[in-house]
């Protein structure tokens, strides 16, 4: 029978009941060997039992001296002195140091009785047992003193500290070789579904690999869990009750990815009704209205969304917090910055939304928020993501240009080397792929289609935007569009040509070859994105086809099965097809080789390149263009199918 959501609440509310319903507090303390410490969090307060220094010693290598004995030394006017011994770091001082004496003292060493300073080698002539000193120092210069670093019963790490190597190293130079730390919370994850894959296994037909267990286990070992158990369970209620039971009998925490949603094939609600008590299932958010909360056996068991951004997401915001308070850590405070949406959106109303966001800084120090819409099936998202913006239930869209605040992932906002905005190619992958080569590593590629790069471009935000653009009034590639958009101070870089046409199944079985082919009943079309250039050549000829019909751009659209399923990529609309959900798409010819498809060949098209000439100064920029000319390059690009490049680097306009 299928379950229709419960009462569906607010995110606030459900981290309200979640919090009145369980006691997040450390579950308890262990000790561990100090080597063994790292990442874990203290669980008491550190005093020091002694002095550190405990001794007072000499920071540089010299020769230990009274001080007041060099005061009148100068470079003309060297101080003599007798040398009466030598201390090495470790030695016992066994001489003392008289007026007009010095002792050779090392790094580290204890100062001997009698001196007070330090003079480095430095500025010193010794000849045998004489030394001669042409700097003056003055009482304890180049001496730590005993206990300047740490005074004994001086409180120097707090419990709830992370310990990190800075303070293992304190704990070590206090003599600890245990320390007692917070146990770790344990975990239980678990996926659900037939579909999925381990990974390393081979992929079968219409099976995904399963990604969550990984992203959901890391994350809790990020906030201090042991991850006792990855487990997948088939969409049986009997073996997913069986997977949960035992997880409940071994861990403090069961997270549960997949089978929460309302669905006829949607089991987990039912299995933790019959194991406890569900506190809420349905969350007015998104992406995550699918997320159950329940209490089993006293113990916290969370239902996340299947989908990998969707569970990831909820983990963040709901899971997380619960689960550092249980292993005795902060909780976690992300950075906020402001940034201005880069392009409308429109939210789903009724629901928040988290939308995950990468941040682009310009170069007056403004900073430009692109949303990442590939849905909360794409765990590239979140890779990709610099943070998230919250958008309340009531918003009905955020308009371009308008401010926002986001929330970094991450402490702070990590300036890219160069960002590239605009269409997506694989030769452009492969640039990257070089560049990265040669150790410019941290380069942004945001791929929103040639007209989205454009627009980067206009609004300071792309370095390099990879355009195809194809002008229906003269034929020409690029060059008019770079006028239309009124773009100024940019370079259009030659890039190279790419042959573009239709990919179809292995052996054409709809014997599909030609745009007419489009209109046939028994064809599903998979289109491109809009703004992408491949988008702007496919409406060409489908413009061109209505003039012959004598019919209306929209009425050819109608009449196109699947013009409105949109794909991001060239991979994708290949994809799409080898998978029978399309008979034809439009893509490059390296698509179609890829996923092993027959390729219908219609234009060769250019891929060029507008670059701001205010990014000319990058290295990393300097370094594309160079990698762009290189004959190395070229070789390698023209072993993908279908690419060739004629001069690339090539300043084809100047603006």
């Amino acid at each position: 029978m299928r379950k229709i959501f419960h009462e569906i609440v607010s995110l606030d509310d459900a981290k309200s009941i979640l919090w009145q319903n369980f006691n997040f507090t450390p579950i308890g303390v262990e000790e561990v060997a100090i080597g063994e410490a790292h990442g874990r969090v203290l669980a008491e307060d550190i005093i020091a039992a002694i002095d550190v220094p405990p001794f007072d010693r000499s920071t540089v290598d010299g020769y230990a001296v009274k001080a007041e004995d060099v005061f009148g030394a100068y470079e003309d006017r060297p101080v003599k002195l007798k040398v009466v011994g030598k201390i090495e770091a470790g030695d016992i001082p066994r001489v003392e140091v008289g007026y007009g004496q010095c002792v050779e003292i090392a790094t580290g060493a204890p100062l001997p009785r009698g001196a007070n300073a330090v003079v480095m080698v430095e500025f010193t002539k010794r000849i045998n047992d004489e030394l001669f000193v042409f700097k003056p120092v003055s009482p304890g210069e180049n001496v730590m003193s005993a206990g300047s670093d740490i005074m004994i019963g001086e409180k120097i790490i707090t419990k709830g500290k992370v310990l990190t190597p800075r303070e293992i190293g304190v704990l070590a130079a206090l003599g600890f070789d245990k320390v007692k730390v917070y146990a770790k919370p344990k975990v239980a994850v678990i996926s659900t579904g037939n579909e999925l894959v381990k990974p390393g296994r081979p992929l079968e037909p219409f099976k995904i690999y399963d990604v969550n267990s990984y992203a959901i286990a890391s994350s809790a070992m990020e906030d201090g869990c042991e991850i006792i158990s990855l487990t997948y369970a088939p969409d049986d209620e009997q073996k997913i009750l069986d997977v949960v039971s035992s997880a409940l009998e071994k861990s403090d925490v069961v997270l549960i990815s997949g089978g929460t949603s309302a669905g006829a094939g949607d089991l987990v609600y039912r299995v933790l009704e019959k194991l406890g008590e569900v506190l809420v299932h349905g969350l007015a958010v998104k992406p995550g209205k699918p997320t159950a909360i329940a209490k089993c056996r006293g113990k916290l068991v969370v239902g996340l969304p299947g989908y990998p951004v969707s569970a990831l997401m909820i983990y963040n915001v709901l899971v997380s917090p619960a689960l550092r308070a249980m292993a005795g850590k902060a909780l976690e405070r992300r950075s906020f910055v402001k940034a201005k949406m880069a392009i409308r959106v429109s939210p789903s109303r009724g629901r928040r939304e988290f939308l995950p966001v990468s941040l682009v800084l310009k170069d007056d120090g403004s900073i430009s928020a692109y949303p990442l819409t590939g849905g909360s099936g794409a765990i590239t998202t979140l890779s990709l993501a610099d943070g998230y913006v919250e958008i309340s239930e009531d918003v009905e869209y955020v308009d371009e240009d308008e401010e926002v605040e986001v929330r970094l992932f991450g402490e702070m906002i990590k300036p890219a080397e160069m960002t590239i905005i605009g269409s997506h190619c694989i030769g452009l992958e492969k640039l990257v792929e070089k560049l990265a080569i040669r150790g410019f590593k941290e380069v942004k590629l945001i791929n929103v289609g040639s007209t989205g790069g454009l627009h980067a471009i206009k609004r300071g935000e792309a370095d390099i935007a990879g355009t195809h653009l194809l002008d229906e009034v003269t034929g020409i590639y690029n060059i008019p569009f770079v006028e239309r958009y009124g773009l100024k101070d940019v370079l259009l870089i030659e890039g190279y040509l790419r042959e573009q046409g239709f990919i179809l199944a292995k052996g054409n079985p709809k014997n599909i070859k030609s745009w007419e082919d489009l209109l046939r009943e028994d064809v599903y079309f998979i289109n491109r994105n809009k703004g992408s250039g491949t988008r702007v050549f496919v409406d060409l000829n489908l413009k061109k086809l209505a003039q012959e019909r004598g019919l209306s751009f929209d009425d050819v659209v109608k009449m196109v099965r699947g013009y409105s399923f949109e794909a991001k990529t060239h991979s994708a609309v290949a994809a799409a097809v080898a998978q029978g959900r399309a008979d034809v798409g439009v893509g490059i010819r390296s698509a179609a080789s890829m996923y092993g498809l027959d390729f219908i060949p219609l234009t060769v098209e250019k891929y060029d390149f507008v670059v701001r000439k205010s990014s000319l100064k990058k290295s990393a920029v300097k370094e594309f263009i160079e990698i762009l000319k290189s004959s190395s390059f070229k070789e390698e690009l023209e072993k993908i199918p279908g690419f060739k490049a004629l001069n690339p680097g090539n300043v084809l306009l100047e603006k």
